[in-house]
């Protein structure tokens, strides 16, 4: 099972259990039974510092991933380190899911484009 270890730094309430469970539904049907994922939300300020250090771009967004091993194959024994998922529910708000789907796959590789485009309405359905 992929383990999630969530925080909520936003001051907002989140859906937390919903977004542990989508988050484990989403990477099952990716084919990762198995992992440790860091799922985050924060507020409008601490996102846009965030993107600001890590993507250059001194703005807020919906959601940013921090990915560390993907699908890389790993040595036997070595639990899989998915990364963190970061999301801010001021700028999400009730539609978190999507960008929380659009931030896992980011986890797992896949770049904006026509086949991630595909996997997001997939994994909606």
């Amino acid at each position: 099972m992929v383990t999630v270890e969530l925080a909520n730094r936003s001051g907002e309430e989140v859906e937390e259990e919903a977004a542990v469970e989508l988050a484990r539904r989403v990477l099952v049907a990716e084919g990762v039974g198995e992992g440790e994922l860091g799922l985050l939300f924060v507020a409008p300020e601490e996102m846009q510092a965030l993107k600001r250090e890590h993507l250059g771009a001194d703005e807020v967004t919906d959601v940013l991933s921090f990915p560390i091993d993907g699908r890389e194959e790993l040595p036997e024994g070595v639990p899989r380190q998915l990364g963190d998922a970061v999301l801010c529910p001021q700028v999400v708000g009730d539609a978190w899911r999507e960008p929380l789907v659009h931030g896992l796959l980011h986890l797992l590789g896949y770049d904006h484009g026509d086949e991630m485009e595909a996997r997001e309405v997939a994994l909606r359905a």
